[in-house]
């Protein structure tokens, strides 16, 4: 699967001596406490978020030891210039039945970088988007991996009492992570259709049993539909 995009939340962290020790395996020199700026990540976690998709949690698992080492960038711009920060550790925490990903980074305190550590300390960037790749879209109604087929099930709709959605398993890769004013999130809402022009139709003859549109329409509309999934999924 392509790259995936979950929002994640900016929290200050403390760079104590064990924080210090991990930061450096990281970093070229030794860094001392005041030459750096932490903070940690509350990422991704296994709930079912607003895109209707969730984390299994050996794949946060999975996450965590991928991210180690990869870059915090601005607004997404994969570019030397906009790297600001560093993941130098990753874990998992739970609470309840909610398993999330925490992320901790840090950054060098210059001058490149005190606007954006001002502007963290001030809860003006609260929030970021993480970016990932899984192996697998399973649906949550019947178990087929939504990257290779439409399987008929709508995430959002209910069958038979139970509400679809669809759970990412398998981590293939980590990124990045960015800064951003708006974290990068699919619209909640959005109907979204999986699979080609083989898959079943459903009731009236529309592709998931979505609206009553003229069959060409409808067609055109279901091969639209299925090119944005397979950006997404395959």
């Amino acid at each position: 699967m392509e790259r995936i995009e979950k929002s994640a939340v900016v929290k200050a962290l403390a760079a104590d001596e064990s924080e210090l020790e991990r930061i450096n395996k990281q970093a070229l020199r030794p860094l001392k406490g005041e030459e750096v700026f932490a903070f940690r990540l509350a990422a991704c976690d296994n709930q079912v978020d607003r895109d209707l998709e969730r984390f299994t949690e050996d794949t946060l698992e999975e996450l965590a030891k991928l991210f180690v080492g990869k870059p915090v960038l601005l607004d997404h711009q994969w570019s030397a210039e906009k790297q600001v920060a560093r993941i130098y550790a990753a874990g998992t925490e739970g609470e309840g039945e909610r398993l999330r990903l925490i992320l901790r980074c840090y950054m060098p305190r210059n001058e490149a970088t005190a606007a954006v550590i001002a502007a963290i300390e001030a809860g003006l960037l609260r929030e970021c988007s993480v970016g990932c790749a899984v192996e697998k879209a399973v649906c949550s109604i019947c178990g087929s991996d939504k990257a290779r087929k439409r399987c008929g099930h709508t995430p959002g709709q209910e069958y038979d009492g139970q509400a679809c959605h669809v759970e990412l398993s398998g981590a293939r890769d980590a990124y990045e992570v960015s800064f951003c004013a708006v974290p990068c999130q699919r619209e909640a809402g959005v109907v979204k259709k999986y699979g080609g022009e083989d898959a079943p139709e459903d009731g009236d003859g529309a592709p998931g049993g979505q609206g009553t549109a003229a069959p060409q329409e409808e067609a055109e509309i279901g091969k639209a539909l299925a090119l944005l999934e397979l950006e997404r999924y395959a």
